[in-house]
């Protein structure tokens, strides 16, 4: 009896060792990849855009490995399907981070999913990099906002708009879906197109739900209000698929650019791919990138995409090039920092250039942002964009907009020593508050 009993005490000994071995291993697995969430909405009414940008990281974690990964290891792609539901956004994040062991979280598309994740991050101090305009009205230090700011858009955007080139615009429509991003963006712009002289009643504002479809009766007021006799346009921050059937019942109405010209700050190639152009010929979209960019880089960039994504057709878009950006300045920051900290690659991100697509370099600022060209395009027949303008130079990224009461003495700057998101200039304080 005795001498079963240690036979069984050695073999389960034995077990234990052996299972703590495989433990070791696969902790040592583990700890030779680098992992990197991946935060993109693949179901609901956001797939429509966000899918393509899971992609495009899968593509540069794959191309990084092939340079021999990052500080000696291979990167590991983690995915998550937040499925458009902005609190499981949070909960999606706080997984990649506590559980998944994540370096860096590239993801988010809305606003409101932006803004859900944001406590995530500062609590357990990671590190998002979030690569669609945005309202601007703020600036975290555990984010870099790769998309563009209202001022690097929205603003040269209705600016275009107004000039003889843009049509001299007079009325405006303000059209967009009923969330944060349109509606402080429509709050900068109606402020800013007043202090330029359009009074109220040449302004109309509207907002709609996510995933909207009935636009018959919205597309029949904009047609009335644009029928007063002075030059209209529509600047749309329409998101997500309700874009596909507003489009589709402005070409119903027989609205055309000529007339009524849209211009939309949420559509691009990859949403324009599943409509009939040939009736929205003309309207237009403001961007920092169009996939018709003719540059080495871009050409490049598109060849690189097709061969990954095994399709010709797939198209490319402004926020993929916010990845793209992003992803090259956050391993040229781990690789100056020599580690995956994210409090260190924080402090090394300021300053750090990379090439964009647009044939020049992009470079991180102090508050977070980064400088981009302002493209200003039309829609062609074929779903791809001709630009019609285009900035002479780099625009930086401002967070606060000089056109709110709120926001105009606030500034960024994330370095020591000051290391504050809302620095007020008049007061000598941090802390001060915005419009959000």
């Amino acid at each position: 009896m005795r001498g079963n009993f240690a036979k069984i005490t050695k073999i389960l000994s034995a077990g234990v060792v052996a299972a703590g071995l495989l433990a070791s291993a696969s902790a040592r697995a583990a700890e030779d990849t680098i992992k990197v969430g991946i935060l993109h909405s693949l179901s609901g009414t956001m797939a429509i855009s966000e899918t393509t940008l899971k992609d495009a990281m899968l593509m540069l974690i794959e191309e990084q490995n092939a340079k021999g990964g990052l500080l000696g290891k291979k990167l590991e792609a983690v995915v998550v399907d937040p499925a458009s539901n902005w609190p499981l956004f949070a909960e999606k994040a706080r997984e990649l981070i506590s559980k998944d062991k994540v370096a860096a979280v590239f993801g988010c598309w809305t606003s409101v999913s932006r803004k859900s994740v944001l406590p995530v991050f500062s609590e357990l101090d990671n590190i998002l990099f979030y690569p669609v305009q945005y309202e601007g009205e703020e600036s975290e230090r555990n984010v870099f906002y790769t998309g563009a700011a209202p001022n690097q858009q929205a603003i040269p955007a209705v600016d275009y708009l107004m000039s003889k080139d843009g049509g001299s615009v007079k009325r405006w429509v303000l059209e967009g879906t009923d969330y944060v991003y349109p509606r402080t963006t429509n709050k900068i712009l109606e402020a800013y197109l007043k202090s330029k002289g359009v009074p109220a009643e040449d302004i109309m504002i509207n907002y709609t739900p996510f995933g909207f479809s009935d636009w018959q009766t919205e597309v029949s007021a904009i047609k009335k209000f644009g029928s007063a006799g002075k030059k209209t346009a529509v600047v749309s921050t329409v998101n997500g698929d309700a874009n596909v059937p507003f489009y589709k019942e402005l070409g119903n109405q027989g609205i055309k650019a000529e007339d009524i010209p849209v211009m939309a700050f949420s559509v691009g190639e990859e949403e324009l791919a599943g409509l009939d152009t040939k009736p929205l010929v003309g309207h237009l979209a403001a961007w920092n990138y169009f996939e018709s960019v003719n540059t080495p880089e871009n050409k490049k960039f598109i060849a690189d995409w097709h061969k990954f994504i095994k399709n010709n057709k797939r198209t490319t878009n402004d926020p993929m090039e916010a990845h793209y950006i992003g992803f090259n300045m956050w391993v040229k920051a781990v690789e100056k920092a020599g580690t995956t900290d994210p409090d260190k690659v924080i402090d090394a991100m300021v300053g750090v250039s990379v090439p964009n697509l647009t044939g020049g370099y992009s470079t991180m600022m102090p508050n977070h942002h980064i400088t981009k060209p302002v493209l200003i395009g039309e829609i062609q027949a074929n779903g791809q964009f001709q630009t019609v303008s285009k900035t002479p130079g780099l625009v930086m990224g401002d967070e606060w907009s000089d056109y709110l009461p709120d926001s105009k003495d606030l500034i960024s700057d994330w370095r020591a020593p000051l290391s504050c998101g809302n620095f007020n200039v008049k007061t000598g304080k941090c802390g001060g508050k915005g419009t959000n």
